[in-house]
This record gives structure tokens, C-alpha cells and sequence, in this order.
């Protein structure tokens, strides 16, 4: 709803929505065990009901405890060509609730991805650069990316993509050049917040080469 800024609402959830979720199930869990003891079933229900709500919000960190994942890569900065990582133009520094800078963190970074994420690299294509960048277009609707400017003589775009649950800003830009055999497409995803972006840009990457070659 735009309240408040993502990294806000994710600090809200970090602080308090284990302790609602085990406010819930606790009560549940008592109001169970009293009614069953008077044998008021259907208020037992109710209470059992009310505790396998609290089960579920706890399921997050239920299932974080039980199945581990491992820890992400300390950077949020990702891009197919970490030799020469495409640049922001329009986007800048200025966009709203950044806190990283769109400057690209040189050799240290790069060889972070290549540790973490070795399967990213420039997607080669037998289109045109034309109708590459069309494609590409085309799939960035797809996904939903708000496209912050165009540059079809270029052919590169900019564009701002948003995660699903608490809506945190990814700022991306696509760049297609001519290669050998038709083109190739260079992309890079940077989030706004966060040292590490939990594999989210690297994801997308892969989602988006994906669904370009469906085409």
C-alpha cells in the first residue's frame, strides 16, 4: 500500500511476527485445552482452530529451523558481464529508499558471483539486435518490471522490478549488442537496501533468460 518504505515493513516482521505468532498459538492452544476440559467441543474447536493459525505464522520460522538454506552471498550487485557490468543512466543515487549506490563494486564483487552464482553469464541469441531488444522488452512486461527508460537507438532499457511480499526495489538495466551470430543480451539487477539480496537478482536473471528463449 506504500506506507512505509519495504526495508520498514521487513523490520517489523523480523521484530514481531514470531512473538504474534506464538501469542496466537498460545492462546489457542490454552483456550483448546480449557474447553476440552469443560467439554465445550465447539468452542474446543474454535481453540484448535486459533492455534493452527499460529502454527501457520510460525511456519517460516519453523521451516528456516528445521531446514536450513544456506547463507546468501554478501552482495546485491549482479550482472552477466562483471568485466564490463552494464550502467545506469537514469536511474541514479536519488531513487527513492536507496541505500546502495549504483557504482559497481569492481574485482571484490566479481569474484563474490563467480563463487555464488557461477552459472551467470551474457545470454547469446541468433536475433537481430532489433528484435532482441524487442524481446526483451517483451519479457520485462511479462515480469512485471516497471521500464524507466527506453533506448532503442542503444538498445538498452532501464527499469525498477519489485519483489512479491514486502514489494523491495530491484533496479535493473538490459543492454543488447551485436554479437558473431545475432546478439547478445547483457543484463544487471541491483537492490536498494540490503547487503546480500538473498539470490533475488540472480533468480531473476535466470527467469528472464528463460522466458526470452521461450520466445
Amino acid at each position: 500500500m506504500g506506507l512505509w518504505e519495504p526495508i520498514i515493513g521487513f523490520g517489523l516482521y523480523r521484530s514481531y511476527f514470531n512473538a504474534i505468532g506464538v501469542g496466537i498459538f498460545s492462546a489457542g492452544l490454552i483456550a483448546l485445552a480449557i474447553h476440552l476440559g469443560r467439554g465445550e467441543k465447539g468452542w474446543a474447536a474454535i481453540g484448535g482452530v486459533v492455534a493452527l493459525l499460529g502454527l501457520g505464522v510460525l511456519f517460516p520460522l519453523i521451516s528456516s529451523t528445521v531446514n536450513p538454506q544456506p547463507r546468501a552471498a554478501p552482495i546485491h550487485d549482479i550482472t552477466t558481464d562483471t568485466a564490463n557490468p552494464p550502467a545506469f543512466e537514469v536511474l541514479d543515487d536519488t531513487r527513492a529508499g536507496a541505500r546502495n549506490t549504483l557504482e559497481y563494486g569492481g574485482a571484490e564483487v566479481a569474484d563474490q558471483q563467480g563463487t555464488a552464482y557461477p552459472d551467470i553469464a551474457p545470454l547469446e541469441t541468433g536475433l537481430s539486435t532489433d528484435a532482441a531488444f524487442e524481446r526483451a522488452l517483451q519479457v520485462a512486461d511479462e515480469m512485471r518490471w516497471e521500464i524507466v527508460a527506453t533506448d532503442p537507438s542503444r538498445h538498452r532499457f532501464e527499469a525498477t522490478a519489485r519483489t512479491s511480499v514486502f514489494y523491495f526495489a530491484d533496479d535493473i538495466v538490459v543492454s543488447v549488442t551485436p554479437a558473431e551470430n545475432g546478439s547478445r543480451v547483457d543484463m544487471r539487477g541491483v537492490s536498494r537496501v540490503g547487503r546480500s539480496d538473498q539470490g533475488v537478482n540472480a533468480a531473476r536473471i535466470r527467469t528472464f533468460q528463460q522466458q526470452f528463449s521461450k520466445g
